[in-house]
């Protein structure tokens, strides 16, 4: 067995009307906290109300659209000016980075390019973030317990990570009743997310037992629950099950990266106005479809091979279940979730070679069962077009 390790966040606290302990929790890592929600702050006011009969100062930062480069400076200008010691992110994925990615950065000098990999610097943080907490509303990134943030560089047309251990959040409260009031598609694009998410660690060249375990709990919940969520959007078992599935996921890339997927997925969400979930759905089974090609053309002694084949059993629950099943199931989903193509996002062929060219050098690419070619990945391009 290779040599691994695992971290993740110094607490989490999971379960139905864990979001109550937000106030006491929180006061105990600091007087005034950056408070990040999304453009609808009246959304979590009850939070927000509990946050101010505890005592505890905040300044509010509503995150519009996806989190950039830009909107972590003036964050942190703000943060600066009102004297915060704590920031606590209410919200999604955006939301959470946002703030993930804005704790980090206050307490050291320079802005966020000068510590971005790919585009900026790549410098090491040298003081440690402030104290971060995070209440994911949604159920698909597991933002509140990576060790990353994603933002946006429009002047690059990427989207890359701010990375270092010590951005794990003190505090990550994941309370179900918090993604009740999703949206359909919200709830959509995000569990095929969460989907993704399990499934990527699962098959990645870094997987280690720790996210294995991890991962096959995600398969399973996220096979009975995916689908069920979205047509019973009320039904408490299956948000349980699909917050869950998202935290796990969370848990299991922080420790073994992703794959082509989420490779392809970070450079097309800072190309085109895509939403991220949808992105994943659509590149899942062509991705899956161009790995398994390649591992038996180079590699066909690779275990993977037969990790796709056990990913599929524990979504259908069925033990005959072939690789081509769980694709075929997961382009079932995708249909009844309405969810296009993408060229329903303006992506052109023509756009390929650069799309492909900034994919092959992502960070989520280095956890893909095996290198995949210039050539490979165009056709997946050109399958999920």
């Amino acid at each position: 067995m290779r040599r691994f390790e695992f971290a993740t966040a110094t607490r989490i606290i999971f379960g139905d009307g864990s979001a109550d302990q937000l106030p006491s929790l929180a006061g105990n890592l600091g007087g005034h906290a950056l408070l990040f929600t999304d453009d609808q702050p009246e959304r979590v006011g009850d939070l927000i109300h509990s946050l101010k009969g505890a005592g505890l100062r905040h300044t509010l930062f509503p995150v519009t659209g996806e989190p950039s480069v830009d909107m972590v400076s003036r964050a942190k200008e703000v943060a600066l000016s009102a004297g915060c010691d704590l920031v606590i992110s209410i919200g999604g994925g955006s939301v959470i980075d946002c703030g993930k990615a804005t704790a980090a950065l206050i307490p050291n000098d320079g802005d966020a390019l000068d510590y971005l990999e790919v585009i900026g610097k790549g410098q090491k943080l040298q003081d440690a973030p402030l104290p971060f907490v995070a209440l994911p509303t949604t159920a698909g990134t597991g933002a509140e317990v990576t060790k990353n943030a994603v933002l946006a560089s429009y002047e690059h047309r990427v989207k890359v990570s701010l990375r270092d251990n010590r951005m794990l959040a003190d505090i990550a409260l994941v309370d179900p009743q918090l993604t009740h009031s999703m949206p359909p598609s919200v709830t959509a694009s995000t569990g095929m997310d969460a989907l993704a998410q399990v499934l990527e660690p699962y098959v990645s060249c870094q997987a280690n037992p720790l996210t294995d375990g991890l991962c096959v709990e995600g398969l399973r919940r996220a096979g009975r629950s995916l689908r069920r969520v979205y047509a019973e959007p009320d039904n408490a078992a299956a948000r349980t099950d699909m917050a869950l599935t998202s935290l796990l996921g969370g848990l299991a890339l922080a420790n073994a990266k992703l794959g082509a997927v989420h490779g392809f997925a970070g450079v097309l969400g800072g190309m085109y106005n895509a939403p991220h979930g949808a992105i994943c759905a659509t590149l899942l089974p062509p991705v899956i479809k161009a790995n398994i090609k390649a591992l038996e053309q180079r590699q066909p002694d690779d275990p993977t091979l037969r990790r796709y084949e056990y990913a599929a059993g524990f979504i259908l629950f069925d033990r005959a279940a072939t690789a081509q099943d769980a694709m075929d199931w997961i382009e079932e989903t995708s249909e009844i979730f309405a969810i296009p193509g993408l060229g329903a996002f303006g992506i052109e062929e023509k756009d390929f070679d650069l799309i492909v060219e900034k994919s092959a050098v992502s960070s989520s690419m280095k956890g893909n069962p095996l290198p995949l070619t210039h050539e490979e990945l165009q056709a997946i391009l050109v399958e999920a077009l």
